[in-house]
């Protein structure tokens, strides 16, 4: 198998049959032999249902007993993803399935361990580019890092990396930091599709966006300071 695309969801039954077909057309359009996970994360809508009524095998559905939110999803779908190549989308169609192609070509022609979308033209509302933004700035400056967008769901990257990354609360938005911190730092940065949000309610504010995140990067200071990877020698 080429590729895994995994999608973490939680009450996005409007946008799910939408954005498989999109899935479907962009990794058939190119060809490759991919699966598509979805992880449903303690969802209350009918999003279980809607997943199983896609009709093509190639699309999984992984259900938590509850809601551990995003970042733990995502750590799900690496273990039980079958392709060594991955993939990551946001469930609300925001994301553009058409990308993941041109991503995963790039990361394999240059041998990287992870190619990050950035949103060349985000379709947010003023008030979540702008706590972005912020946040975004707050991390590399404490990081170290310059990546521009760490808040773009959309990238591909090799999957033996991703289960090193440990798990918290927030992990999604650090993963070019933490694959460093695992010793993997072949990572590129390609622009990337992104659209309004036409169907279901963001889950995203201030609150759990901009304040978080600082708190976030502190911890992530940490680690990197304190994290070990030991390796055997061969």
């Amino acid at each position: 198998m080429d590729i895994s695309v995994i999608i973490p969801v939680k009450n996005e039954e409007q946008s799910i049959p939408a954005l498989a077909r999109e899935v479907a057309q962009a990794l058939d359009g190119a060809r490759l032999d991919w699966e598509c996970l979805w992880i449903n994360d303690g969802s209350t809508d009918g999003t279980a249902r809607v997943i199983d009524e896609l009709g093509d095998s190639r699309h999984r559905r992984i259900d938590h007993v509850r809601s551990f939110g995003q970042s733990a999803a995502l750590a799900t779908g690496f273990a039980a993803a079958r392709a060594e190549i991955l993939a990551t989308l946001d469930g609300d169609g925001q994301n553009d399935p058409a990308d993941i192609p041109a991503l995963f070509e790039q990361l394999r022609a240059e041998e990287l361990d992870m190619v990050n979308g950035w949103r060349k033209k985000r379709r947010d509302s003023l008030v979540r580019k702008l706590s972005s933004r912020i946040a975004n700035g707050f991390r590399n400056a404490l990081t170290g890092e310059h990546i521009r967008d760490v808040g773009c769901a959309l990238r591909v990257f090799r999957r033996e990396p991703a289960l090193k990354v440990p798990v918290f609360k927030g992990m999604h938005r650090f993963f070019p930091t933490l694959f460093r911190i695992a010793g993997y730092e072949r990572i590129a940065e390609a622009p990337v599709n992104h659209r309004p949000r036409l169907l279901g309610e963001t889950k995203y504010g201030v609150n759990n966006r901009l304040w978080v995140g600082i708190v976030d990067t502190l911890a992530v200071i940490w680690m990197r300071r304190r994290l070990v990877f030991p390796q055997r020698k061969s």
